[in-house]
């Protein structure tokens, strides 16, 4: 079992990481608000990780922060719910965002992200509904009063996420579409607004 890996980010080409530990290259997929936080190309970076075996396929999953892990191993154990969805849901907001929804049984956040149908968002918060006390606890100390600290309904990151989500489900590239956001976000913006933005910015290219 692969749980951490630390060494040289050689490659960053969302959702794909290439770490080099020891002359040996790691390939992990990772999601977009892991690879926000990533350093340059070139530089060291600590990853936990999630090894996930099934009988076609072996992929290695990288996380910059614990809790974020510790959701999508959650997230995984869900019906209907796999690697791929459990990256999406990632990619589109942060873990104290997605404990929000769940506390307040909000569906529309995650329907808005791609390949999210609302019955499966619906399942999702039932079944999250008694697991993420224990789930973050058993990664960090993630008491309630930190989750009124850090959570923020329209959260700059949270809005970005959104945006970037929203433009990779209509065809852009993961990179395209983070560049895209980045050239029109500013305080205050909806994740409507940046998307409208930006593709009247494709639009010209």
């Amino acid at each position: 079992m692969i749980g951490r890996l630390r060494g040289i980010l050689e490659i960053k080409k969302p959702p794909y990481l290439l770490i080099d530990v020891g002359g040996i290259g790691y390939e992990c997929q990772a999601s977009m608000s892991t690879i926000y936080q990533l350093p340059e190309v070139g530089s060291p970076v600590t990853l936990f990780t999630h090894f996930h075996v099934r009988e076609d396929q072996q992929v290695l999953f990288g996380f910059y922060q614990e809790r974020e892990r510790a959701l999508f191993k959650a997230l995984i154990k869900v019906s209907g719910v796999g690697p791929k969805m459990a990256l999406t849901i990632l990619s589109g907001m942060e873990v104290p965002y997605f404990i929000h929804c769940v506390d307040k049984r909000d569906v529309a956040p995650l329907v808005r992200l791609p390949g999210v149908g609302k019955k499966t968002a619906e399942r999702l918060l039932i079944e999250m509904a008694g697991k993420l006390e224990d789930t973050l606890s058993e990664s960090e100390h993630f008491s309630r009063k930190l989750l009124e600290e850090v959570v923020d309904i329209a959260s700059p990151r949270a809005v970005e996420s959104e945006a970037v989500s929203a433009l990779i489900a209509l065809g852009y590239k993961p990179q395209e579409a983070s560049r895209a956001i980045a050239k029109v976000l500013f305080d205050g913006a909806s994740s409507q607004e940046l998307i409208r933005r930006s593709l009247q910015n494709l639009a010209k290219v």
